[in-house]
């Protein structure tokens, strides 16, 4: 039978419960255990797929397509699981799948509420998952903070639900943050207490207690939350910042909390294995060099926006016990060819990621140009790739014109154009082209040598393409299509021979990339800026 974890959060947002739920998901596979995770978002967006990537930061794209939340892919990266659809439950989606059950007449006339049809369809999708996957655990995250009015569908749905399958096969953990006052030079239980307090109003006792915090705490202190909170003194967790978020994990098992979980949930609890982990943290935390990346983007404002990139270089740059340096540069400011010289100055590599929209297209154009004229490795991801072809067809091939209809519909040579199954498509939500589609690689070339097969299965999330009758214009210029669909309609890849690194692809590399398990293309950049870097010192 699956246990069930159910993962809160108090006192403020944003204190990383996905981390927690993420690095105890990690502890539990060591063991040996599978472990499937949810989240579970309160907002009526039906997904984050239409939010603005300012205030929602990155939406996380699965291989069956579902457009997710940031947090699903901490959950991939840390239990090395492929996550889908059924992971992300949003108020949205439950609401509109209970509306329109009501409009098929399914609840026979019944007056439909929130208890008992929203509360069933919440837990609903906790069955449907653990019948999905089977796994030993199921983690449920629940987004928001305590006390949030839209939050308490979930929290009443994750009541009965404990009922339901019986004492021993559910916990709460509930993580809380507690502040450090400056002045009084004390830290402060009080905030942490009346969070349990409201959510044991709600009717759920948490278990455990996982505390973020800036500094260790007191005993003192944590036999204070133990007694408020009814909670035991060993599942009284500390969870302290650390630089890195891969740290958290051996944190978190240096403070029992996969050992107590077992126990509460009587289940064997096993030596872990985390000999490769404890090694990647090393890396981490002992680098051996430096490499400047530059990230000319559109929400540079927000480094959720782009925080697969983030960690897929972290990891190439791991794998080279290389410590990556950001360098958020705007795509806006870049417009000025000055300024997008100056932010390109100091660069080893660079990342064009993805977006939508005219805005900084220029800019992107220009970085783009300096990094192919100056041989600085670069890699596109799929914005970045069509502005690639942009950059080329205008600069090499000779079209000054050259543009995606995206941003110019009257361009006389729309390199980048809408796909064709796009055309008829009405609204925004979820209709683009999302999820793995398979690509095959052109033998001999970057891409190919990079991943070491001819065949590879990648995440979209895109509407527009390289118009497919004027790529055989740019190809004979020099730009090599090196990854194409089966059909060999559309382009997934394109390279220079002659850069030490010049790759963009139309799909998002950094969903697939993993702590221990760098993706290729990324990886590929970094061993690029590698070799530069060797070659400039050997002639030193």
């Amino acid at each position: 039978m699956t246990k069930y974890i159910f993962v809160t959060g108090g006192v403020v947002s944003s204190l990383g419960k996905g981390i927690v739920a993420a690095s105890l998901g990690k502890l539990l596979t060591a063991r040996g255990y599978s472990v499937v995770i949810q989240k579970f978002d309160p907002y009526i967006n039906v997904d984050p797929g239409t939010m603005s990537p300012f205030q929602h930061g990155e939406v996380f794209v699965t291989d069956d397509g579902a457009e997710t939340d940031l947090d699903l892919g901490h959950y991939e990266r840390f239990t090395g699981t492929n996550l889908g659809k059924i992971n992300n439950v949003t108020s949205g989606s439950v609401y509109q799948t209970v509306i329109k059950k009501e409009r098929r007449g399914d609840y026979l006339g019944a007056t439909v509420q929130t208890i008992p049809h929203i509360t069933n369809e919440i837990k609903s999708r906790l069955k449907k998952a653990t019948t999905q996957f089977k796994p030993d655990f199921l983690i449920a995250e629940i987004g928001g903070t305590i006390g949030d009015i839209e939050g308490l569908p979930f929290i009443e749905a994750i009541r009965q639900f404990r009922s339901e399958v019986g004492f021993g096969n559910s916990i709460s953990i509930h993580v809380t943050l507690i502040p450090y006052l400056q002045a009084a030079g004390e830290m402060k239980t009080k905030p942490s207490q009346h969070s349990v307090t409201t959510l044991r109003s709600y009717g759920i006792q948490p278990e455990i207690l996982v505390c973020r915090t800036s500094k260790s705490i007191p005993k003192k202190e944590i036999e204070k939350l133990a007694l408020f909170c009814s909670v035991p003194k060993e599942a009284v967790i500390e969870c302290k910042d650390l630089k890195s978020i891969y740290e958290v994990p051996l944190a978190l098992e240096e403070q029992n909390l996969a050992s107590v979980v077992l126990s509460r949930l009587q289940m064997k609890d096993k030596t872990p294995k985390l000999e490769e982990w404890r090694k990647l943290v090393e890396k981490i935390k002992n680098p051996q060099k430096t490499f400047n990346v530059v990230i000319a983007g559109k929400y540079t404002k927000l480094s959720d926006a782009y925080i697969s990139v983030v960690e897929s270089l972290k990891h190439a740059g791991y794998a080279h016990s290389a410590q990556i340096n950001i360098k958020w540069v705007s795509a806006d400011e870049c417009i000025d060819e000055a300024k997008a010289k100056e932010a390109m100055k100091d660069a080893d590599a660079l990342v064009v990621p993805g977006g939508f929209g005219v805005r900084g297209i220029e800019g992107k154009l220009n970085v783009i140009r300096i990094a192919r004229e100056k041989n600085i490795p670069f890699l596109g991801l799929c914005l970045g790739m069509q502005c690639a072809v942009i950059e080329y067809a205008r600069n090499v091939v000779g079209w000054k014109d050259a543009n995606s209809t995206e941003f110019e519909e009257g361009t006389t040579h729309p390199v980048i154009d809408l796909m064709l199954e796009q055309k008829n498509v009405e609204g925004y939500g979820g209709t683009m082209r999302l999820g793995q589609y398979e690509c095959r690689l052109t033998k001999g070339t970057k891409a190919q040598k990079a991943y070491g097969k001819d065949v590879i299965f990648e995440r979209h999330r895109h509407r527009y393409e390289v118009n497919h009758e004027l790529r055989k214009q740019i190809s004979d210029a020099g730009l090599v299509f090196s990854g194409m669909s089966p059909d060999g309609m559309l382009a997934e890849i394109v390279e220079l021979p002659q850069n030490d690194w010049f790759v963009a692809c139309q799909f998002h590399p950094e969903f697939k990339s993993r702590p221990e398990k760098p993706h290729p293309l990324f990886k590929g950049l970094i061993s690029a800026v590698d070799k530069q870097k060797s070659s400039k010192n050997q002639v030193k």
